[in-house]
């Protein structure tokens, strides 16, 4: 692959009305709006309505929409039969791809069931769709997959849990799904893009997304953040194993950025909440731990923690399994490649790209018995 174009770093594919990511000076905005500004002032649900139909709700609007997500948070009797069959070893992001498709099919996209209509059923339904699959095959319960919760982090929480979380790990989850909801042309977004651009449905383009997401080098890597971050119990103990890892040339997920060069503006807003949290918990020291981790990494390698780095103390600390951080990954993101499918379809045209060729030079066909063996 020609090295100035390898991974499409720096090469742009497309406009985009949706949001910026470290443009001239910018940093992060939603249409327009700071992220800062969104994650202290407003919702998940203000930023989902924001995003998929291009502004932001009127009070009288954002209560019909949470009203709106409210009703539209059942998962069918079908598909919990379906997500019943699927073994409880199966990591859960393919319980949501395989959720989703299916939903396709006996929800499948036509002109009565419109795209923005389909975009707020995906992502009301989803907390169910993954905790159904999980409360069956860890506790043997078939839950409710409604809840009276308003918030959509606090139905997610709800169905977690079993009761009412704390308001400090509401607000922590809100503000994760705000943080995570759209970040212009990343690899999961541009799946979903290229899927929409060949006229397929929109299910299709949304698995496309999570099919993407699923890598540890996109999505996963709060999940990798936090097996690192759990194996230190001090500061010292952090400092210790991180340098012995930098030795050893191991990689450490949850620094730096593609885009990105000096800062994630997305995480220190997390990792406030992250301090916050610790304060009242069992293992208070993994905050600490985390921080010691983050000055090496700046130290040695002049890299900075990314969103998922804090992402990942904050959820553990809401008592999140581990295995559910990229999860709500999806939850958030659905709110973005939403948008981008929406906005691929308003002035579509085939993504295809070219390549380089580096194979070999044309040469004559050999016949199968005149062909000598390779070395």
């Amino acid at each position: 692959m020609n090295k100035k174009t390898g991974g499409l770093a720096g090469i742009v594919v497309g406009d985009t009305a949706i949001s910026t990511v470290g443009k001239a000076g910018v940093g992060l905005t939603y249409r327009g709006y700071d992220i800062h500004d969104l994650a202290e002032k407003a919702t998940f649900e203000e930023v989902a309505y924001l995003l998929i139909y291009g502004h932001l709700p009127t009070e009288k609007t954002l209560n019909t929409y949470q009203e709106k997500w409210h009703q539209l948070r059942v998962v069918p009797d079908i598909l919990c039969r379906v997500l019943e069959f699927i073994p409880k070893t199966t990591h859960p992001m393919d319980v949501l791809r395989t959720g989703i498709s299916f939903l396709g099919t006996i929800e499948p996209e036509t002109a009565s069931n419109k795209q923005e209509d389909i975009a707020d059923r995906l992502i009301a339904m989803t907390p169910g769709i993954l905790l159904y699959w999980y409360h069956f095959h860890q506790n043997g319960k078939k839950i409710n997959t409604q809840t009276d919760e308003k918030s959509h982090a606090s139905h997610f929480l709800y169905l977690l849990l079993g009761k009412r979380a704390k308001p400090l790990e509401i607000k922590t989850v809100d503000v994760s799904l705000i943080l995570y909801a759209e970040h212009e042309f990343n690899a999961s977004t541009f799946a979903a893009r290229v899927t929409t651009s060949t006229l397929s449905d929109f299910y299709s383009a949304i698995v496309s997304g999570i099919g993407t997401l699923r890598g540890p080098l996109h999505g996963g890597a709060n999940e990798a953040a936090m097996a690192l971050i759990e194996q230190f119990k001090t500061p010292d103990d952090a400092e210790k194993g991180l340098q012995a890892m930098l030795r050893a040339k191991e990689k450490v997920m949850g620094f730096g950025h593609r885009v990105y060069k000096t800062s994630d503006p997305r995480s220190d807003i997390i990792k406030t909440y992250s301090e916050k949290l610790s304060r009242d918990s069992e293992k208070a020291y993994l905050y600490p731990v985390s921080e010691r981790i983050e000055k090496i990494m700046w130290d040695e390698k002049k890299l900075f923690p990314n969103l998922d780095f804090y992402s990942a103390s904050a959820y553990h600390f809401c008592d999140i399994p581990t295995a559910m951080f990229t999860p709500i990954f999806v939850m958030s993101r659905l709110t973005g490649w939403s948008a981008h499918i929406i906005e691929q379809r308003q002035d579509n045209r085939l993504i295809r790209p070219d390549a380089t060729y580096v194979g070999p030079t044309p040469h004559a066909f050999v016949s199968v018995s005149e062909r000598l063996e390779y070395v």
